[in-house]
């Protein structure tokens, strides 16, 4: 590996290239993060000119979407803060009155990043403090500009942006997003506006808990790599999945804030990172600090139901006696998908599995592609199969494959999830069910939490409180209920 010094410009492993035959408002965006105190670093400065070049054919900008991926502490913070003031302020090229919203995680994550950082930074701005209000009420806090622009925060769910226009919109920290609703309630609010920007800023995700992220990130490099010029400008700074993680070099290639000192003598140094790499976990350190992909950690909290209690009802050798019922459930962001079977034994107690294939081992796998293939292999075995599932749900996808390949499709009622989860429970805790001790089934029950949200209509397993995919506990607390509904129950197969 070559050597690089602290002084070398960081280049991204994955970016769009500058084009300087065009023009870019990048400089501009650069001078307000010197106005604000907090001058762009090298990296700073070239995403801004890159994703802010115009074209001159339409005098417009150039590309209408960005993603950047970069190691934790990195300035990104900084960069959006800037980047949005000099939208708000620059009326002579994108007019008066532009909309610009910020989301996190959650909206309390987004108050907390807007008033701690955001807000203090424009209040002790000797520039700005003067040019822009900032309105800090509950449920209404943003920036107003004096040309009309508004920068605020938004919920991050499937309802921000309605109502109006967006010009600007940030989905920060995107790893914890499961799914593109976000994205898509924003492009709606965006499509009429001639300069529209659209920005996911993350570091790497889990490889088992990011669905949008990842194909947010598969998109971006291929973008980068085609470098057309317009659309989408990618910038990812992270270490290949081969390097050596204790490799100071490494670490200098890929991080790109490394070695940048402030006037104010913040930064990060090479040895703040050295004792980094020698507390952390291993996977903590990638995933932070070099922006590499790891599995989630699991959580160390208490399983919904107690492992002892799990263990009552185990019979590796139980066996179904009665008509089997197939059960599928795809998870919302079709990250994972599982199929089981259940029925009833001959000495009447209701049996729950997660089916095998000689090909694959268990039946829960990542994606979804693979699920149609496999119930048209078990519809062979069990001609006649009926497949219901919950309205609305994730598996609604798979419907108009099951139709051409022959398979009856029924709905579920979204009550009797509910309590399906509430008999399920009660027989996993009182020894009043049988299963043969899958390892896939019984992480699933150990990573599930209870959704108590939905008040008087009962409760749900968790998917978002969960600390795993929990795809293989619904397939046996679906199937428990059907079973128990009759010792001759045709074969069916359910989707949540």
């Amino acid at each position: 590996m070559t050597t690089m010094t602290l002084e070398t410009f960081c280049p991204p492993r994955f970016g769009a290239q500058r084009r300087p035959e065009r023009e870019t408002l990048g400089p501009a965006v650069g001078e307000v993060a010197r106005l604000l105190g907090k001058p762009f670093m090298p990296w700073q400065q070239y995403v801004a000119d890159v994703i802010l070049e115009i074209d001159p054919r339409t005098g417009r900008l150039a590309y209408s979407q960005f993603g950047l991926t970069v190691p934790r502490q990195s300035g990104k913070s900084v960069f959006i803060l800037a980047k949005s003031v000099h939208r708000g302020s620059a009326t002579r090229f994108f007019g008066r009155r532009q909309n610009i919203v910020y989301t996190a995680q959650t909206r309390k994550d987004a108050r907390k990043k807007w008033e701690d950082d955001y807000a203090a930074d424009i209040e002790s701005s000797k520039v700005f403090k003067s040019r822009i209000g900032v309105h800090k009420g509950n449920g209404n806090e943003h920036f107003s500009f004096i040309n009309g622009s508004r920068f605020g925060i938004e919920s991050a769910t499937e309802k921000s942006g309605h109502g109006g226009t967006l010009d600007e919109a940030y989905i920060d920290e995107a790893f914890a997003q499961i799914d593109a609703r976000l994205e898509q309630a924003f492009r709606p609010a965006m499509i009429t506006r001639p300069n529209k920007q659209l920005g996911w800023i993350s570091t790497a995700g889990w490889t088992d808990a990011s669905a949008y992220l990842q194909a947010k990130v598969k998109l971006g490099r291929a973008a980068a790599l085609a470098n057309s010029g317009h659309g989408l400008a990618y910038f990812e700074w992270s270490a290949p999945d081969d390097a050596d993680s204790a490799d100071p070099n490494v670490w200098i290639a890929c991080m790109p804030a490394l070695g940048q000192v402030r006037p104010d003598g913040s930064g990060i140094t090479l040895e703040s990172i050295a004792d980094e790499f020698a507390t952390m976990e291993l996977p903590d350190f990638k995933r932070a600090y070099l922006n590499m992909w790891v599995p989630k950690p699991i959580e160390a909290v208490e399983s919904a139901v107690p492992p002892e209690m799990w263990a009552q009802c185990l019979d590796r050798e139980s066996q179904i006696a009665s008509a089997p019922v197939f059960i599928v459930d795809v998870s919302p962001s079709q990250s994972w998908s599982a199929i089981g079977a259940a029925g009833i034994r001959e000495d009447g107690f209701p049996h729950v599995e997660i089916t095998a294939s000689d090909a694959a081992g268990v039946d829960h796998r990542p994606g979804a592609e693979w699920v149609v293939p496999r119930l048209v292999q078990l519809n062979e075995r069990w001609p006649g199969l009926k497949v219901v599932i919950a309205a609305g749900g994730a598996a609604e996808s798979l419907v108009p494959a099951l139709t051409k390949a022959g398979i009856e499709v029924e709905p579920i009622k979204g009550g009797d999830v509910a309590a399906a989860c509430g008999l399920f429970y009660r027989l996993a805790t009182t020894a009043g069910m049988r299963h043969r001790g899958q390892a896939d089934l019984t992480a699933a029950l150990g990573a599930a939490r209870k959704n108590v949200e939905d008040g008087e209509q009962g409760w749900r397993w968790g998917r978002k409180k969960s600390s795993a995919d929990i795809t293989c506990l619904y397939v046996a607390t679906l199937g428990l209920w059907v079973a128990m509904q009759s010792t001759d129950v045709e074969p069916s197969i359910f989707f949540l």
